[in-house]
């Protein structure tokens, strides 16, 4: 187990600062970081992806629990730091200086893996709903998880008729199971959020048949678009969205946040059935 200097430490040696612009939060609590390393379960030499590693305090917490770490990190003053967790763990790291919206992620890993990222906020639900809308499935990942607003962990993981279900919900349930894993007050990072912050884990499920990621992907935006209206408004613009709601059987004069992931996945298989296709 190699003998780090704390992290406070490391961040004054390496004149580091959170910076704002790239949505960064550090976490100096190793307990803490150590229970969401824990959080996937046993890690020892597995492929493990990380998002944003700053410093490197997850970093060293996923390393200790066994991991193989790729950690991709696009602030170059950050690159000093991690290159000595390098050393510290000979061949157990490897550092990509991009940026992860730039990457093709399953051809940088090469193999399965998990990944566990304490996400920048100003990039981290992009990178989710990139990650669940893969063609691919069962997807490259095993299973996600992920640091974000508490407010947005709330929304992944509500269940319909709730103020916090929305479109984000249906993507990350209708082939996933997702949780909330833990809940992580302000005081916790440096410097402080103005938001609380939750970690949400996720794995992937069986896919329904029948049912393509982008055509559910335009159901849920016209669905939740205008929320506040029933679906016989929300859905009109949608190309056979009427005859899809006549066709499940599902009331026009509901409304979105009412209807159960179920429910959208069967009107996104009607929309792709040939014979509502040929009708519109």
């Amino acid at each position: 187990m190699a003998d780090l200097p704390p992290l406070r430490e490391v961040i004054k040696t390496h004149g580091l600062s959170a910076s704002k612009a790239l949505g960064q939060n550090f976490l100096f609590d190793e307990q803490l970081l150590g229970r969401i390393a824990a959080i996937p379960g046993d890690l020892e030499d597995k492929a493990v992806l990380e998002i944003g590693p700053g410093p490197g305090g997850l970093t060293r917490a996923l390393l200790r629990a066994g991991a193989r770490v790729t950690a991709i990190e696009r602030d170059s003053r950050c690159i000093p730091a991690l290159a000595e967790l390098q050393a510290a763990f000979p061949d157990r790291l490897r550092v990509v200086e991009d940026d992860a919206l730039a990457i093709d992620h399953g051809k940088l890993m090469g193999e399965p893996f998990a990944v566990v990222a304490n996400l920048p906020y100003n990039i981290g639900t992009l990178l989710f709903t990139r990650w669940l809308a893969e063609s691919a499935w069962p997807p490259r990942w095993t299973s996600l998880t992920l640091m974000f607003q508490q407010e947005v962990a709330r929304r992944i993981v509500a269940a319909e008729g709730s103020g916090e279900y929305g479109r984000l919900a249906v993507l990350a349930q209708w082939r996933s199971r997702a949780r909330l894993a833990m809940k992580v007050h302000r005081s916790a990072f440096t410097p402080p959020p103005k938001v609380m912050s939750a970690i949400v884990h996720v794995e992937p499920d069986d896919a329904p048949e029948g049912v393509t990621i982008r055509t559910l992907e335009r159901l849920t935006e016209a669905a939740f678009g205008q929320r506040r209206k029933m679906l016989r408004q929300s859905l009109r613009g949608l190309e056979g969205g009427l005859k899809a709601l006549e066709t499940v059987g599902v009331d026009p004069t509901r409304r979105a946040e009412t209807l159960s992931v179920d429910e959208f996945v069967a009107l996104a298989r009607a929309l792709d059935n040939p014979e509502i296709q040929s009708a519109c």
